[in-house]
């Protein structure tokens, strides 16, 4: 991959970046990003192999890297940059399923680490950027789990604790940077067709596919702070 993103002439070309793009939602919000909306994209993921050999390598841009780790995070801000953010999907997740009294201490720090302090760290590390775009969007990504009120499912407690404190951090992100061109918000989704809904829960079919979720996403990125902010909105047909 080239040392950053190509700058484009024309800067209402949008740019964002896409968190676990290397596959499921993440994967299909990136495409239809490009493909739908013609944005550039930086799609990051521990495995980009679904990239190699697409047709959209004029648009997105594969990252592979691991933003748990400093050193992940300083490779997309040296990505991006000096390029504005347009906007910023934090998708990347974990699920780990145990029995009450079966969870361990690294287990927490593993979902947390991914699901809620990584999101948080790169989007802090990204505020330059966001912040030189004359509107920018943060979209954390988390589940009907962690959604307040919604139905909760045994051997999920640690996964949906992580997402709830994603829900809670967008809205703290909001007031923090209420007075910049910067609004973030949050989508806790529902039963989506993927490999981790299926390692949840083996014997559910889900309605909704990968596809049809990311193009929404998609949209939702590029337009739906132009009403919304701080907001942490379901997005769901059904729960398991």
């Amino acid at each position: 991959m080239k040392a950053a993103i190509e700058h484009v002439p024309d800067d209402r070309v949008p740019l964002v970046v896409v968190t676990g793009a290397g596959r499921g939602i993440g994967y299909e919000t990136a495409f239809a990003l490009a493909s739908e909306h013609g944005a550039q994209v930086l799609a990051v993921s521990r495995d980009v192999s679904a990239w190699v050999g697409g047709s959209l390598d004029d648009l997105v841009r594969p990252l592979r890297t691991d933003v748990t780790t400093e050193a992940g995070r300083a490779q997309v801000v040296q990505a991006i940059g000096n390029r504005p953010l347009t906007g910023l999907v934090n998708n990347a997740g974990a699920l780990l399923k145990r029995a009450l009294g079966a969870w361990q201490a690294s287990d927490l720090e593993s979902l947390f680490a991914v699901n809620a302090s990584s999101p948080l760290l790169l989007t802090q590390a990204l505020l330059p950027a966001l912040g030189s775009c004359a509107s920018a969007h943060v979209v954390n990504i988390s589940s009907m789990g962690g959604f307040h009120g919604s139905v909760k499912f045994p051997g999920l407690i640690g996964y949906s604790a992580s997402k709830a404190a994603v829900a809670c951090m967008t809205e703290c992100l909001a007031e923090e940077l209420k007075d910049t061109t910067v609004r973030c918000n949050c989508l806790c989704l529902g039963a989506v067709d993927t490999a981790m809904l299926r390692e949840a829960f083996p014997h559910y079919q889900a309605q909704v596919t990968p596809t049809a979720m990311g193009s929404f996403i998609a949209e939702f990125v590029l337009n739906g702070h132009k009403l919304l902010n701080g907001k942490v909105l379901p997005v769901s047909l059904s729960t398991p």
